[in-house]
């Protein structure tokens, strides 16, 4: 995945661009660059490394001119090298593009294109303005030459293009990739999301698939693929740019983890009527089936130990990269409950776009409104969790939470009871976080040799053991592994060794005496026991400490102590948790 942003007004364009690469780079932070139009010429500097770095080293600043465009890379065609970062130009230094997605089909237009025209990178991405170069020599106009080159791409894309041969202009299109475009006074934006604009825009207009923009610092212009105009009324971003900010933390990823207390009681403010009528609609369907990965993934684990559990409702989840292995089932009687941070994950709307051509009904949980997921969706339920810029999910997890919570005690008819009961635990979280801030960098630093995990757990708390794996997996770049306490005998347990890290999560519920015995079965083989429980334990070698809660509840409590042992060991580690090696925020690409 990667971040584009275009940016056309009154003002120098590079110090808008460089501004919003900086919000963009937790979309990707392999390369970076920026292409302006001043004087009838494109002027161009980019080059691999992080956005910061590439400021420093190629002299951006002294790029002139109102009109640009601006790219943070994550590779997925061609390595990391300047050559390959974007912008991307054609043959004679008219045309630049920046690109987020894949073309799929850019081998055979590149063989056909490489007869005319010399290339310089091994990207898909490249084709994209030689031709357009092509049919300008054609004889056709600069926006006519961009409507007729985006008609001959096959793939996805959300692209942005300028020219000499149209100062003042931005031209755009989308597929299966999210854009946005940002309006403001005297000057318009285009970008990957509203967080690249945040600053300079209240209004927004999301563009949809197959439709094309042609955009000036006072006005913009909607289209289809043939060329005809299309309407579109804006919205208002709800967003605040204090949201996105650091707040003075060293780290978003701990902000982030910070505001967990706070983001319950937000995520709680939903509308009680849209919440029952979902809740009666999941209750009515024949089957439902939860959509996810990754992180939302071990939400929506959760979610279906809620549905089960509070709503008396059997579901199932699927991994979304899966899902259309095993969709054959899936019919107008079905519920598909998609869950997605950003709402844009490519294989999440791959298997809603599946869902609904059988005939599905789709309810989301997202956090950005006005994303791809949530205009597809026939409801949508919001995190309200403000926007989340470190790369390792963190709040939007215990939001998605506290969303399935509250959809399980409706469909119970509990939901004030279920309210209650979340923003007494929002406290307890509030109170239990100035704890365990200082403890676990302690236990992180005993830690930070180890190069094995494994994370065990029970039942409802199954799921957080793989999210704390996931977790210390994205930061600190160490094998970890998340699995139920019963499996570790079947295999696992050959893998045991003095001094391996098992971290239990055995708070003192249904499962705690089966979850002891299995980790008995660890430490007497040498392992080193984490114990994250409200009860202590002699096998415990270190013991996290978290608040006694109703035993539905304890992956609300259980979830932050897991984040902070894999912030803090990233810390110690010498690693920047906002920012893991090759990964993306939200994968955008299949």
């Amino acid at each position: 995945m990667c971040g584009i942003i275009g940016y056309v007004g009154s003002k120098p364009a590079v110090d808008i661009l460089k501004d919003a690469l900086t919000r963009l780079e937790y979309r990707g932070y392999d390369s970076a660059g920026i292409a302006t139009i001043a004087d009838d010429t494109l002027h161009l500097c980019k080059d691999k490394g992080k956005v910061a770095e590439v400021i420093k080293n190629c002299n951006i600043d002294n790029l002139p001119g109102y009109t640009g465009i601006g790219h943070v890379r994550w590779a997925t065609h061609g390595g990391v090298t300047r050559d390959n970062a974007h912008p991307h130009c054609d043959a004679i230094s008219q045309i630049a593009v920046v690109h987020n997605g894949i073309i799929e089909n850019f081998e055979a237009l590149k063989s056909r294109l490489v007869k005319k025209y010399h290339f310089k990178s091994d990207t898909d991405t490249e084709v994209i303005p030689h031709l357009i170069r092509e049919q300008v020599d054609a004889g056709l106009s600069f926006e006519e030459a961009f409507f007729a080159a985006i008609r001959q791409l096959q793939g996805s894309y959300a692209l942005i293009a300028v020219s000499t041969l149209a100062d003042g202009k931005l031209f755009a299109a989308r597929k299966d990739s999210p854009m946005v475009l940002g309006l403001g006074k005297d000057a318009n934006f285009i970008g990957s999301d509203v967080l690249s604009f945040l600053p300079y825009s209240r209004e927004a207009v999301y563009i949809e698939d197959g439709e094309c923009v042609v955009m000036t610092k006072n006005t913009y212009q909607i289209y289809d693929l043939n060329h005809t105009p299309k309407k579109r009324e804006s919205v208002a971003i709800t967003w605040n740019l204090s949201e996105a900010g650091k707040d003075n933390q060293d780290h978003f990823m701990i902000k982030e983890i910070k505001e967990q207390p706070f983001v319950i009681r937000q995520a709680m403010m939903q509308d009680t009527r849209l919440l029952n009528r979902m809740a009666i609609d999941i209750l009515r369907a024949h089957q439902v089936i939860f959509v996810a990965c990754g992180t939302s993934r071990f939400a929506a684990l959760i979610g279906r130990y809620v549905f089960s559990k509070i709503g008396h409702t059997f579901s199932d989840v699927v991994m979304a990269s899966e899902f259309g292995y095993f969709s054959d089932s899936v019919d107008k009687n079905t519920m598909v409950i998609a869950i997605s941070q950003s709402g844009e994950t490519a294989d999440v709307m791959d298997g809603v776009k599946q869902a609904k051509a059988k005939g599905a009904t789709v309810y989301s949980i997202v956090n950005v409104e006005g994303s791809s997921l949530a205009r597809m969706s026939d409801k949508a339920l919001y995190l309200s969790c403000g926007p989340e810029i470190g790369v390792a999910a963190t709040k939007s997890f215990t939001a998605q939470l506290c969303l399935l919570y509250l959809l399980a005690f409706a469909m119970d008819g509990r939901l004030s009871e279920g309210k209650e009961k979340l923003l007494e635990i929002s406290s307890l979280i509030e109170k239990d976080l100035q704890t365990n801030l200082s403890e676990i960098s302690l236990i992180a630093e005993k830690l930070k040799d180890k190069r094995d995990f494994y994370f065990l757990a029970r039942g409802i708390n199954f799921a957080m053991a793989g999210e704390g794996a996931l977790k210390l997996k994205e930061v600190c770049y160490v094998h970890a592994e998340g699995m139920p306490a019963g499996e570790l005998k079947h295999g696992t347990l050959a893998l045991i060794e003095e001094g391996t890290p098992v971290i239990a999560i055995c708070p003192t519920d249904y499962t705690y005496t089966d979850t002891i015995s299995n980790i008995s079965e660890a430490m007497v083989r040498g392992a080193t026991v984490i114990g994250i429980s409200n009860a202590n334990q002699s096998i415990f070698a270190e013991w996290i400490k978290i608040p006694e809660v109703e035993m539905i509840f304890y992956p609300l409590v259980t979830v932050i102590p897991l984040q902070l042992l894999a912030y803090h060991s990233a810390i110690v580690r010498g690693f920047d948790p906002d920012k893991p090696r090759n990964l993306a925020k939200s994968v955008t690409v299949k």
